[in-house]
């Protein structure tokens, strides 16, 4: 990363140009956030365990309350929630996987992560107990995501060969 940074002397317009990569503290403080991210890499894979086995316990106790096996409504939706809260910690997984790759935080990904979120919130909402202004509030979250998700675009293959 390279960046102008004006100097101002004596009426004169002086440009430096400073190559932070080229700062060895900034280069060992690299290092320190990377073995940072793969320690949150680790952290969120026993999250990710731990959710699952949330899921299955959860599952495990809405089948054997009476009456047996047999799931309503008011049972199916936390079931749902855990479901949604795994796939959104492999999201953040995947989040942080590719930073670790390609040192770069992919938005796209991130967003998709945020509507999933958004989803999981949409499903386990009781409607009934809402106002409208928590539905508006939502509904713009929602708005401005998939617009913001829209504009990205599809992300670019590269051609084999080239």
């Amino acid at each position: 990363i390279c960046y102008n940074k004006p100097n101002i002397y004596l009426g004169l317009k002086i440009t430096m140009k400073i190559k932070f990569e080229d700062e060895p503290i900034v280069r060992e403080l690299n290092k320190v956030i990377h073995l940072l991210v793969r320690i949150l890499a680790i952290l969120m894979t026993f999250v990710i365990f731990w959710s699952v086995i949330n899921v299955v316990v959860l599952l495990y106790k809405q089948l054997v309350t009476s009456p047996f096996h047999l799931l309503n409504l008011s049972d199916i939706l936390p079931i749902f929630g855990a479901f949604m809260i795994v796939l959104i910690a492999i999201e953040l997984f995947v989040n942080i996987t590719v930073y670790l790759r390609e040192d770069v935080i992919h938005v796209k990904i991130v967003i998709a992560t945020a509507l999933m979120a958004i989803a999981r919130k949409v499903i386990i909402f009781d409607f009934e107990k809402l106002t409208p202004f928590h539905l508006l509030g939502l509904s713009a979250i929602i708005f401005a995501l998939s617009i913001s998700y829209w504009l990205i675009g599809p992300e670019k293959k590269e051609k084999e060969g080239e």
